[in-house]
């Protein structure tokens, strides 16, 4: 009897020994599923942060450009800081925490950022005349394990802080639908060009009838429900997406001053509800008419200068006395003024407004059907401010925005073989 009681004894403790460490193989699992799924979710979230990165700063990229884009890359690097930190990562409890030495430029396609040749920082700058893909590389650190470590603690080891990195590439893409402004280009010839010449201005008018050339039309996307109000918040946004070649549109009437009103935001010219937050302008509001510019081409290089000072409407005078002096127009005193200068509201606050895509139709085909389609793509440079809608609009003609070296890089699918360029990732 004492021979069996002994026995039982230690089998009782052996299954105290076996079930300790069943639960602690349990606990392990455990530990291992929640902190290994809580760094998935935080990999996840630093994924989406440098995806927005990369993309937003590819957008600004402007290689092959002649003159060069100076600012591109300082203005790829903003755009990449700002898309990228809107994004929070640690179950969404922070910004993901994304800086300048974390973004890399390349004019090859590479995989990691020991092989791309050049990054932002001085020491290694990159080229605005060549650089074609970014990538933004971003480890987050200090995300300590809820449960392992208490494991890991109990076997007698120690368990620091986890780093979780992600990186993304992007370039521009031709696009299979973009996004476009009310305005449609008048072809005049065969592509890829329709008869426009780089450089030429174009003009056509707010009220009906495409202006004194016809070169433009305002367009009605919407057709027959358009009107002056839908142009209006089209051209104070992004302009009408996923449009594609083939797309019916339609011909507007006249617009009124609320659309002329919109058109004059991307110029830093607000009135009424339109403000720098609303409406954002383009990083320069200086006008070019044939006061200020007699040859009444050519004017994108001098545009870029004015976009590198941010100068507004009246240049370094932010009245719009002074801008009228300086193009002849008679804009309303009553606009206020975006303010000059890389600390200014044109600085702080501005954006690629005045390069945009814009349709281009077949006008004389208005004259038999209500609706044309889209045949190709304009990229063009907005010119100048409107002080009445009967007055004659000019844009220059930068080129095709499907050619590499654009300025024109809008928003859209990608997809496409000879449409607009737009982002797109590539790792």
């Amino acid at each position: 009897m004492p021979s069996s009681i002994s026995t039982r004894f230690r089998q009782s403790g052996a299954t105290l020994i076996m079930l300790t460490l069943a639960i602690a193989v349990l606990i392990g699992f455990a530990a291992l599923v929640i902190d290994a799924g809580r760094l998935f979710v935080i990999k996840t979230e630093l994924q989406s942060a440098n995806d927005a990165c990369a993309l937003a700063a590819s957008a600004e990229l402007r290689p092959g450009l002649s003159p060069a884009d100076t600012q591109a890359i300082n203005r790829a690097v903003s755009a990449g800081l700002t898309a990228g930190n809107r994004n929070y990562i640690g179950f969404q409890g922070a910004s993901a925490g994304i800086t300048a030495s974390d973004i890399y430029f390349s004019d090859h396609l590479s995989n990691n950022t020991t092989t791309f040749p050049f990054g932002y920082l001085p020491s290694n700058a990159a080229n605005p005349s060549t650089a074609k893909y970014v990538m933004c590389a971003h480890a987050a650190t200090g995300f300590s394990t809820w449960l392992m470590q208490t494991v890991i603690g109990l076997l007698g080891g120690a368990s620091g802080p986890n780093t979780v990195f992600a990186f993304a590439t992007a370039t521009t893409a031709p696009a299979q639908t973009s996004c476009g402004l009310p305005l449609g280009v008048c072809s005049k010839g065969p592509a890829p060009d329709f008869g426009l010449i780089k450089g030429q201005w174009i003009s056509g008018r707010f009220s009906s009838g495409g202006g004194s050339t016809g070169s433009f039309n305002w367009i009605d996307f919407t057709p027959p429900a358009g009107g002056a109000s839908e142009l209006g918040a089209l051209i104070t946004g992004q302009g009408q997406c996923n449009l594609n070649v083939s797309t019916p549109v339609g011909q507007t009437g006249s617009l009124g001053n609320a659309a002329a009103q919109a058109w004059n935001t991307r110029f830093g010219l607000y009135q009424g509800s339109n403000n720098v937050s609303n409406a954002p302008p383009d990083y320069t509001g200086y006008g070019y008419t044939a006061t200020n510019w007699p040859s009444q081409s050519d004017a994108f290089p001098d545009f870029q200068a004015k976009r590198l000072a941010f100068a507004s409407y009246g240049n370094t005078t932010d009245s719009v006395s002074a801008g009228n002096t300086i193009t002849g127009l008679s804009v309303n005193n009553g606009y206020s003024v975006a303010t000059h200068g890389a600390a200014g509201q044109l600085g702080t606050k501005g954006a690629d407004r005045r390069i945009a895509t814009a349709p281009i139709v077949d006008c004389s085909g208005w004259a038999s059907a209500q609706t044309v389609p889209i045949i190709g793509w304009a990229c063009v440079l907005m010119l100048h401010p409107i002080d009445s809608p009967s007055q004659d609009v000019h844009m220059e003609y930068v080129g095709n925005p499907s050619v590499v070296g654009s300025p024109c890089v809008t928003f859209g699918l990608a997809g496409g073989i000879a449409g607009p360029l737009v982002p797109v990732l590539v790792h």
